[in-house]
């Protein structure tokens, strides 16, 4: 039997996962929201389904596995209203939901694992502790083999910060204290891919590297890595930064990933962003 994945919300991350897969010989289908996108997910070996507006039970009936990573809305996954039914119908083998660690919220820059109470900060945390909750209701349920897995913030090739710093546009915003962990897309990729392979239904994962670290020493390497100048730095309190960007300093935290090492035997490619910046400059050339 062909092992077939259905991608709900084909993104930067599920992507990395096609790369994977696909010569594996897997078949794989991504919901995109545009006829231009489509077009490419075709070029990389995706067979695209324009959504909203398209059937997706063919499609469920096929997958063997279901991969959902839509960002959710104020009444939770865009997609559970449409696909609830067919997915206790088709009883694919694996479900993956790609979720936060915005979900833990604000620890002070302390440690957080997947024991930790979910009390998000932010209004897409809170977001996503909905969506999670409704995908956890639907297995329970339906008896569906469901894994959530929690990033943290991405970063990959064409999502990196030495753009910014060759612009001259790079700031390091200082907020005393605060601290971010990162993951890297290929390691989300791998963390998927060990999970495909050992399922463990109601299993959740922290998804992040070994070197939680201030904003400001990322962008601190990636200049000396670039051999440029430090980029400027400010004080948070007074920068000036979109409500989006702001956001995301309103929660500091250091996350756990021993159960990922643990139950899926993951060795991470790029433990620290200074393996992972590394190699991205080196992706360029």
């Amino acid at each position: 039997m062909t092992q077939t994945l259905l991608s709900l919300g084909h993104g930067y991350s599920a992507r990395a996962l096609a790369r994977l897969l696909l010569p594996q010989g897997w078949r794989i289908y991504g919901t995109t929201r545009s006829p231009e996108k489509a077009e490419a997910l075709r070029a990389e070996g995706v067979e695209p389904i324009i959504w909203p507006g398209a059937d997706l039970a063919p499609a469920i009936s096929q997958a063997t596995h279901i991969l959902a990573s839509a960002a959710p809305d104020a009444d939770g996954d865009p997609f559970l209203p449409q696909i609830a039914g067919p997915l206790r119908a088709a009883r694919p083998g694996w479900i993956g939901y790609l979720s936060t660690t915005g979900v833990y919220g604000d620890h002070e820059g302390g440690w957080v694992d997947e024991t930790t109470a979910l009390t998000p900060a932010t209004r897409r945390g809170r977001l996503r502790v909905l969506a999670e909750g409704q995908w956890q209701r639907l297995a329970a349920e339906a008896g569906l083999p469901l894994m959530i897995f929690r990033l943290a913030g991405i970063y990959g090739p064409g999502r990196g910060p030495f753009a910014k710093v060759r612009a001259g546009t790079a700031r390091r915003i200082v907020k005393p204290g605060q601290v971010f962990s990162r993951i890297h897309v290929e390691d989300i990729a791998q963390v998927l891919a060990a999970s495909i392979a050992h399922p463990d239904p109601g299993a959740v994962y922290n998804v992040c590297d070994d070197d939680p670290a201030p904003p400001q020493d990322v962008l601190a390497h990636a200049a000396e890595l670039l051999g440029r100048p430090l980029p400027p730095e400010e004080d948070f309190a007074n920068a000036e930064m979109s409500p989006m960007a702001r956001s995301f300093y309103a929660e500091s935290k250091k996350v756990r990933n021993d159960r990922l090492k643990r139950d899926l035997g993951v060795t991470l490619r790029y433990p620290s962003y200074r393996d992972g910046l590394a190699a991205l400059l080196a992706g360029e050339t």
